[in-house]
Order: C-alpha cells, then structure tokens, then sequence
C-alpha cells in the first residue's frame, strides 16, 4: 500500500497528491499536521527516504530559525524538533514498502511506482 504524508495547505504537496490520483494506484493520505508521526514512525521514514533527520527538515520554516537555526543538534534532537513541530517536515513523503521518496517535484514519485 502507498501512503503519502500530506499537506493540504501546501502547493508541492498538492502536486504530489494529484500525481498519485492519476496515477490509477490504491493509497491512503495521512494529513500529518493533524496526524503527527510518532518519534518510532519518523526514524522508519527517515531510514526508507536514506537520508539524515536534517535532511527532512523545512529550515526555511519560522519555527526552525527562530527555536533551532545553528544550534549543534543531535539527530534525536532533531527528530524530537519534528514531532513537537511537525511543520517542520519535509513534504510530500510517499511512501511503499520499504522505500520512500520527497515528492518534489512530483515526478519523483514515479521512482516508487515502477
């Protein structure tokens, strides 16, 4: 089953929901502002994506520069950012199996349906 972490508020994210409806595939949508990802649920996506917790994380955001921006965080403390700020998440995360990508652009996930 696919899932996408989605945001409705945000355009890529849109995108990516869009590219997944056309797609003629089954999948589930987590509205992950409403439906935080746990601290466990967070490090697995980390682990599909292959990246760094940092790497998933939107510095641009308000909440980053003001709380974290050049602090020397740990990749705990920094999954922790996440789920007391789950703004901060990379969007969209989608999601099969056991691999995962950030669907932007949107084309990208197309790496998960073939």
């Amino acid at each position: 089953m696919i899932k996408i972490y989605h945001n409705p508020r945000c355009r890529k994210s849109r995108e990516g929901l869009e590219y997944l409806e056309n797609s003629g595939e089954s999948f589930e949508v987590v509205r992950y502002l409403d439906e935080v990802p746990s601290r466990e649920e967070l490090e697995t996506l980390i682990g599909y994506l292959g990246i760094s917790p940092e790497a998933l994380i939107r510095k641009n955001e308000a909440v980053w520069k003001e709380q974290f921006k050049g602090k020397n965080l740990t990749d705990s403390e920094i999954i922790d950012a996440m789920v007391q700020h789950p703004k901060l998440i990379e969007r969209p995360i989608i999601v099969k199996d056991n691999k995962a990508v950030i669907g932007r652009p949107a084309d990208k996930i197309s790496i998960l349906l073939s």
